[in-house]
């Protein structure tokens, strides 16, 4: 299963996005879509899973979840917009990790690209960054990945260009 993973677009969709996950079975977005028109261009693209971040209307928090848990190829994921980052998670994703703890934690909101393995929660960690125009961060970024049977590989981060700059 290849894997696109995306965040804080912020209504702007880097038409790159869609060469880059050309392949990918199926795109992952870890909320601040921004508007519907985003989310329905992924969705003609290909098999769509997420969440609704912070600046999501109501029409998109009816839409999506704020948390999504689902396993693929025998690994739980969960995925939510505002989660910190390890070993700082925000109050409550830590109780939740306590209540539940996936193997894959998946978040964006802070726009710092991070994948790094958590050992207090023995979970993998990872944020995508941000691919929209909005935000502090400078350069947009995309995460691709495959999962087969339990294993993550193949991860690679994919650089857009810089903030503010079109397709």
């Amino acid at each position: 299963m290849k894997i696109g993973l995306i965040s804080d677009t912020h209504s702007y969709l880097d038409p790159k996005v869609f060469t880059y996950f050309k392949a990918c079975d199926e795109v992952w977005h870890a909320g601040d879509i921004g508007d519907a028109a985003v989310a329905n261009e992924l969705e003609k693209f290909k098999p769509l899973r997420a969440v609704f971040g912070n600046i999501d209307d109501k029409v998109m928090q009816a839409r999506y979840p704020e948390d999504h848990w689902f396993t693929c190829e025998g690994l739980t994921f969960w995925v939510t917009h505002i989660g910190g980052a390890p070993p700082n998670y925000n109050p409550r994703i830590k109780k939740l990790l306590k209540e539940k703890t996936p193997d894959v934690f998946i978040c964006g909101h802070s726009h710092i690209l991070r994948v790094k393995k958590d050992p207090a929660y023995n979970m993998l960690y990872i944020n995508p960054g941000a691919a929209g125009n909005h935000g502090f961060h400078s350069i947009k970024t995309l995460i691709r990945f495959e999962i087969n049977t339990k294993i993550i590989s193949k991860l690679e981060v994919i650089e857009l260009g810089k903030r503010g700059a079109l397709g």
